[in-house]
């Protein structure tokens, strides 16, 4: 896929293109409606599939009526456990490193509502969807698990992908007795789910055992050789094209099975397949941030310092697979206390798996743990933010790895000096505005880490001295795009208009998965390293050319600037790449890189993301209506290669954090375990009434440690300091201190 610069007028900059704020590669090609997503592919001969899905929590299908759906005049074929075909492996069978049991029809088991157990093939997508509801299924029923008191407790060997469900620093006991202060209280998390704009859906065209995808995918590589494995075909066989994502929040890194089923109908009939899983099917199986019951205890001492911080989790997931939350986990690195224990359960229920999903384990974790240090600065007397300070941890609890503390403690500043968080009473309810409301001010702390995931690209340098740059990466809006080709253009010394950008697809040089929020980190820091190898190459051409200015100066060095190399030291003798590659009679020079973390770096230093979210509330004293009106987030997250798109990103996750604490909730039927708002009508997120005042900060960062580039992750920063910090201000503003989210006009009402 080739994303050229979508903008009428481009700045030509002399010198570093990174950090400048242009605008989105792939703006105008979306508002516009020229970006292809998968569902908009249309080859020849195209069938439609449709999954049939269970309206049961638990059971098993008892039976199907194939018989009245194959009799609809545009059904081609329906699949059931009865006549799927053979995969080459077992679905039961998790697949490392993000591989999942899935259904794919291999038995009449039903075990989530919404679980496939029949696709429906057909001439058009009407057909396909009249004959999925001629199927009319027949169950036996058995009870749903839907909560605490009806699901199993289950041990735990991981949580999250592969962390220890218990970590312990220090005596927890032994610091709680010696606290002069405990406070103690539990919190509730929902169950939120996956609505990004663009469904799940792929489109399957197979040529002999060769597969062509088009499908929207955050981890490319990692995909084909997944989808190798349950085809029994060679990775290299399996070519996904995914130019757009319509959103992804980390379902789409992993595989599901109305997807697999797809493909596989698209083998079986030897024609083209698209499926497209609609907005209520999303409610299942393909993840979602889980139900969490925490329970947090902390120490202080008579001088407000921790004396302990013990953090349980009990965290939900389906009857037949685990994922766990790791909440707990968002207690180990921040904070400052001799004694620190995080430690997780989990539950089995009658749901779907759940999955990752932006910030999984700090958005649910840090939204308990946040309000929980509100608390205890409350029982200290304490200014929240004071309370904070003197408990920040200026090196990682149990490694004494160092912190970029200095950067936190510049966004504890920045923030509420932009804020005005002076002027906070210490007090609940001291606050009103000239029509009465209450007015409340809260605060929490952002805290991200920074992952690094190995990625390729290849850079080549062309007679015409522009550049083409390639890498397999993945942009789900964040605007990857843009900010990956300007670190190529720095790197490669030319203006981002100079540069023809390819990604999207599976058989470019691997960009490793966009997740984590460590994209831009990892598949730029191997796009910087193809554009230097590509440097290199090209000057190796001049100075050992005694024809060329730059002859000799292969020991003293160039500098790639304006499309030109400069001898180092002396501007005057300089050559243009096009002239370079003339005189060599060479049509192009060609990069290649792959990029790591360096493994000494990670076990010397801590590497996070830091920030600090300031809300304002208004809270309608008689009703009970809380609106969030203001919301300042400051952020210290290393190198910021493009500012606009980074405010962005920092907007979109404080917006969510909105969505956590007031708003959104996956509402279940105990009964039947049916989730009873799978749709956008009922599963409240915000819409552009319900933003208020948004203000980012980029507070300046250097930290030499988390890679060369500097480059940290900012997507799901904003999440993790705003729940808390709304429910915080709620509690300013009414005395009243709610531990469920979302935070409910009841719970104000009721007195908590």
């Amino acid at each position: 896929m080739s994303l050229e610069t979508a903008q009428a007028t481009q700045h030509r900059r002399h010198g570093s293109n990174a950090g400048q704020p242009l605008t989105r590669r792939d703006g105008v090609l979306k508002v516009t409606g020229r970006a292809t997503y998968a569902a908009d592919n249309h080859p020849e001969g195209m069938l439609y599939a449709v999954t049939a899905v269970s309206s049961i929590a638990r059971g098993r299908v008892t039976a199907l009526d194939v018989e009245a759906a194959k009799a609809h005049p545009g059904v081609v074929e329906v699949l059931t456990p009865a006549n799927r075909p053979p995969l080459a492996h077992d679905p039961d069978e998790k697949m490392p490193p993000f591989g999942f049991r899935v259904e794919v029809l291999q038995n009449d088991r039903v075990r989530y509502v919404n679980q496939p157990i029949a696709l429906v093939i057909a001439q058009t997508l009407e057909a396909a969807t009249e004959g999925a509801a001629l199927l009319n299924p027949r169950y036996e029923v058995e009870s749903a698990r839907t909560g605490p008191d009806s699901g199993e407790r289950c041990d735990l060997a991981a949580v999250g992908i592969g962390s220890p469900p218990r970590t312990a620093h220090g005596d927890i006991e032994a610091g709680l007795a010696a606290a002069a202060q405990v406070t103690e209280a539990d919190y509730l998390t929902p169950s939120q789910y996956h609505n990004a704009m663009e469904p799940h859906a792929v489109v399957a065209q197979w040529d002999g055992d060769r597969v062509t995808l088009d499908m929207p995918n955050q981890a490319m590589a990692l995909s084909c050789a997944s989808y190798a494995a349950y085809f029994g075909i060679p990775a290299e066989n399996v070519l996904i094209r995914s130019p757009f994502l319509g959103g992804g929040f980390g379902s789409k890194a992993i595989l599901n099975g109305p997807q697999i089923l797809a493909i596989l109908a698209a083998r079986m009939l030897k024609r083209p397949v698209k499926l497209a899983l609609t907005r209520a099917q999303m409610y299942g199986p393909v993840g979602h941030r889980a139900h969490t019951w925490q329970k947090l205890r902390i120490g202080t001492d008579q001088d407000g310092r921790l004396t302990a911080l013990h953090h349980h989790a009990l965290c939900a997931t389906s009857s037949f697979d685990e994922f766990i939350e790791p909440a707990a986990n968002a207690s180990l690195p921040l904070y400052a206390s001799p004694a620190i224990l995080a430690e997780h359960e989990g539950l089995r229920l009658d749901i779907g798996t759940p999955g990752p999903m932006r910030a999984p384990g700090e958005a649910s974790g840090s939204a308990a743990l946040e309000v929980a240090m509100d608390e205890a600065a409350e029982a200290c007397g304490m200014d929240p933010l004071d309370f904070r300070l003197a408990n920040y941890a200026e090196t990682e609890p149990g490694t004494g790895r160092p912190f970029s503390s200095k950067a936190l403690r510049e966004c504890y500043a920045e923030g509420a000096k932009r804020f005005g968080w002076a002027g906070r009473p210490l007090a609940p309810r001291r606050m009103r505005d000239e029509n009465g409301f209450l007015v409340g001010w809260g605060m929490g702390t952002a805290l991200f880490h920074c992952p690094h995931f190995p990625a390729e690209a290849r850079a080549t340098l062309r007679a015409d001295g522009t550049a083409l740059v390639e890498t397999a990466g993945a942009d789900m809006g964040q605007g990857a795009w843009t900010a990956l080709a300007q670190i190529a253009a720095e790197a490669l010394g030319l203006d981002p208009d100079e540069v023809e950008f390819h990604s999207g697809i599976s058989n470019l040089p691997d960009g490793g998965i966009a997740g984590g929020s460590g994209h831009t980190a990892s598949a730029g820091l191997a796009l910087h390293n193809a554009g230097e190898d590509a440097i290199a190459r090209l000057a190796e051409l001049a100075t050992t050319d005694p024809a060329s200015p730059l002859f000799g100066a292969g020991n003293i060095g160039v500098v790639a600037r304006s499309g030109r190399l400069h001898r180092r030291g002396d501007e005057e003798r300089s050559e243009s790449y096009a002239e370079i590659l003339a005189r060599a009679g060479r049509a192009e020079v060609v990069g290649t890189a792959k990029a790591a973390r360096a493994p000494e770096a990670a076990e010397a230093h801590a590497m996070f993301s830091h920030g600090a979210v300031f809300a304002e509330v208004k809270v309608d004293p008689d009703l009970g209506q809380v609106r969030a009106t203001r919301l300042v987030g400051a952020f210290a997250a290393g190198r910021i290669i493009n500012p606009r798109l980074v405010r962005s990103q920092y907007f979109g996750g404080m917006i969510w954090g909105l969505s956590f604490a007031l708003q959104e909730e996956a509402i279940v039927d105990r009964r039947t375990g049916r989730i009873m708002n799978a749709d956008l009508a009922e599963y409240h997120v915000p819409v552009n009434a319900d933003v208020p005042s948004l203000d980012a900060i980029l507070v300046a960062e250097d930290d030499p440690y988390v890679n060369p580039l500097g480059v940290k992750g900012v997507g799901e920063i904003g999440i993790t300091g705003t729940v808390g910090a709304i429910a915080n201000a709620v509690w300013h503003a009414t005395g009243v201190r709610v531990r469920r989210f979302p935070i409910r006009i009841e719970d104000l009402v009721m007195g908590g």
